[in-house]
């Protein structure tokens, strides 16, 4: 078991959290991290992309010339693929490029990004925040005690509205409620950020 400091909103330290080593003390399993990853951008993409088969395209109803007689290979519709303005042969059609990956590697992979952000220092646990009400200034002015720079993951509880509307305006902070939370936001970052109620949250899901 690790034991890490729990950091204020001052960037003083207020207390310590021992983390779970089934969580965040595993060898990061970097193959199963790469499959999920993929897994999670292959869902987000639209698949929109169309084209249009030698059928769909308009007109080309009429024969261009006679089958036998003009020296000319024969023809059927100046629709067909080898003619400009034809038809699309192997073109791409709306689908789906979502594959399915299992529960388990799904938590191993959340578990193995948790254990490489530990090992690499950059997972600070912090005190939840606790703005009276909505403040950017208050959000920017906690990130500069904490010493928070470049691209910061930041993982809240569910319920921690005036957190989440403080941080949302600020450039590179990503704000995830620990019930969202996923192996891409949790490594695409320079420092990962999770308050002590999330913490909880996360090793009694993933422990």
């Amino acid at each position: 078991m690790t034991t890490i400091e729990i950091k204020d909103a001052s960037g003083k330290k207020a207390g310590s959290a021992d983390l779970a080593a089934t969580v965040f003390g595993i060898e990061p399993n970097m193959t199963v991290m790469h499959t999920v990853v993929r897994s999670q951008r292959a869902a987000w993409r639209q698949g929109t992309s169309n084209t249009l088969t030698r059928g769909q395209v308009r007109g080309g109803g009429k024969k261009p010339w006679r089958q036998k007689g003009t020296g000319r290979a024969r023809q059927g519709t100046i629709r067909a693929p080898q003619w400009a303005g034809g038809g699309t042969v192997f073109g791409p059609h709306p689908r789906s490029y979502a594959f399915r990956v299992n529960n388990k590697e799904v938590k191993l992979a959340m578990r193995s990004a948790l254990s490489a952000k530990l090992a690499d220092g950059e997972l600070v646990v912090v005190k939840d925040f606790e703005f009276e009400k909505p403040s950017t200034k208050a959000a920017v002015a906690a990130m500069k005690a904490l010493g928070l720079e470049g691209r910061v993951a930041l993982v809240i509880a569910d319920d921690a509205v005036n957190t989440y509307l403080s941080f949302r305006n600020i450039p590179k902070v990503n704000i995830i409620p620990v019930s969202d939370i996923n192996t891409y936001e949790l490594i695409d970052n320079k420092k990962l950020v999770v308050t002590a109620d999330a913490l909880k949250y996360i090793e009694e899901v993933l422990a």
